[in-house]
Order: structure tokens, then sequence, then C-alpha cells
């Protein structure tokens, strides 16, 4: 029989500068990651005022990890040490592994108003999968499919499977979900995760509840982050508003987590290496996994 979700804890996103001196809001980091399991961070970059981001994310290492960046409006112009480039525009995503290492930046532009919204999620790899090759999965806005129900709640997946669609971004170690779900007003969602993931949401716009039944005191606004409990069974509810959060669903790795600035791996031995080889010059010229 199928078990609703409570909830574990909710987090206020607190203000913070990261990168070149980029304004945002981090829904959990560092100290929370052992919770969270697989996932290690959640950034929210949300501004209409460009001098709070355009000093951007300039060239940076990462190994061990995945990085993920969700955009809802605005450009961001990338690079890397593989000589990939390109623009990642209003309602695209792209997942990248970063794997035995790379180097790259992220630049936002914002759109003709100055707006940028924008969302970066960071996934841990297991100990099998931190020195593979680097890869990317970009997916189009048109890529990411959304789903409407009966009841007016739109699913945008991008990596996952709802109710018989998969989202673009598929083949990753944790086999992880990432949907951005709107509720209209006034109704109750249920979505089902497996029973053996480590689930989380982010409120992105509205209010409402992650409970059964809403109570005043249940209520979870923009950014608000909440970690779930065990169980098969998340629900929404909402009141006079529309509810939006970001739902992220990921195996946790129980493993060891070494943790310096971009780079995770497992023991604090492989963490001195790997900045030692960005000393002197060889992060990027490792052998193959």
């Amino acid at each position: 029989m199928a078990k609703a979700r409570g909830i574990l804890a909710t987090y206020s996103a607190q203000p913070t500068r990261d990168g070149a001196g980029v304004h945002l809001r981090r829904a959990f980091g560092s100290t929370h990651s052992p919770l969270f399991d697989p996932f290690l961070m959640l950034d929210d970059y949300r501004s209409s005022e460009p001098a709070r981001y355009r000093r951007g994310f300039p060239w940076h290492p990462h190994r061990g990890i995945e990085t993920v960046t969700y955009l809802l409006r605005g450009d961001i112009e990338h690079s890397d040490s593989s000589g990939n480039q390109g623009v990642l525009g209003s309602g695209c995503a792209q997942w990248m592994t970063a794997g035995r290492g790379i180097v790259h930046q992220e630049m936002p532009i914002g759109d003709v108003d100055g707006v940028l919204e924008g969302f970066q999620l960071w996934v841990n790899l297991p100990a099998t999968h931190k020195m593979t090759e680097p890869s990317y999965q970009h997916a189009s806005c048109e890529a990411i499919p959304l789903i409407v129900t009966m009841d007016g709640v739109a699913v945008r997946v991008i990596s996952g499977t709802v109710d018989g669609v998969t989202g673009p971004v598929q083949g990753l170690a944790t086999n992880p979900e990432f949907l951005d779900i709107t509720v209209p007003p006034q109704s109750r969602y249920v979505h089902p995760t497996p029973s053996t993931h480590t689930v989380c949401a982010y409120v992105i716009a509205g209010s409402g509840s992650f409970a059964s039944h809403i109570r005043a005191e249940e209520r979870v606004f923009d950014g608000s982050a909440i970690l779930f409990g065990e169980g098969d069974l998340v629900t929404a509810v909402t009141r006079e508003d529309p509810l939006r959060f970001l739902l992220c669903a990921g195996r946790p790795l129980r493993e060891p987590v070494a943790w310096s600035g971009p780079i995770v791996m497992n023991t604090q031995q492989e963490l001195e290496s790997a900045f030692d080889e960005l000393q002197h010059g060889t992060f990027l010229h490792r052998g193959a996994a």
C-alpha cells in the first residue's frame, strides 16, 4: 500500500554570493548535504538587476559531481576546456556530468529586460562514476515535455517519467527525477516517487502545503526548501494561490563525502590529489577511468 511522505524539515533559502560576486539564494548546501543525499546544493539566482548577476561564474573546475542548470527566463553563455560553447536560453536545461574533471564558465546575460531567472542543482556522483569522462545533456525548451492533467496541474519533465512521459535527460547514475510542477488554486496533486529515493522540493512561486490537508501553519512559500521523509507519494495542496515548485528525487549514495569548493570526492586524499593536479596543470590530463 502506498504511503504518503511526511515532511522531515523545511528550510528558507539564504542570501549569499558565489562565482565572481553573483547574488543568489541558497536553498541548501554543504551543511545539509548528508540529509539531501545525493543532492549537494541548490541555488536560486533569480534577479531583475543585471549588476547582481553579470559578473557570472568565470573559469572554474569541477570533478566528482553533476551540475544541473535550469532557466525560466534569460540566457547564460557557457564554454569549457574541451572547446564546447553555446547559449542556454529561457525554458532550457543543461545537465553536466563533470566526472574526472572539466574547467568551464557560465556567464549570465539575462533577457532584453535585464531579467534572469534560473537555478542550479548539484548532484553527487557515486565513487564508481567520479572519474568518468565529462559529458553534457542539453534539453531545449521544446524538448522538455509539458504534461497538463485534467485538474490543470502542469508538469515539465526534465528527467524522470511522469504518466508514461520521460524527460530528455536520461541514463544518469542516481536515477534522478527533476520536475517543474505548477498546481492551480483550490487543487490537490499527488505524485508517486520511488520509495528508495531521497525527495525534496523547492517552492518558486505561490504558496501551498505538502500535506494531505492544508492548514495555515503548514504553508510554504517562495524560497522554501522541503525535505520529505520515507514513503511513495508527495501530495501538494493549494488554497487561494497557485503553487509552483521544483521536485527532485534521486537514489541516495550513502558514501563518504570530501568536499571543497567545486570538487566533491569520497576521501580527503582524493580531494588533495585533485587540487594538486590543478596546481601542477595536470587536472585535465588524467588517464581514462
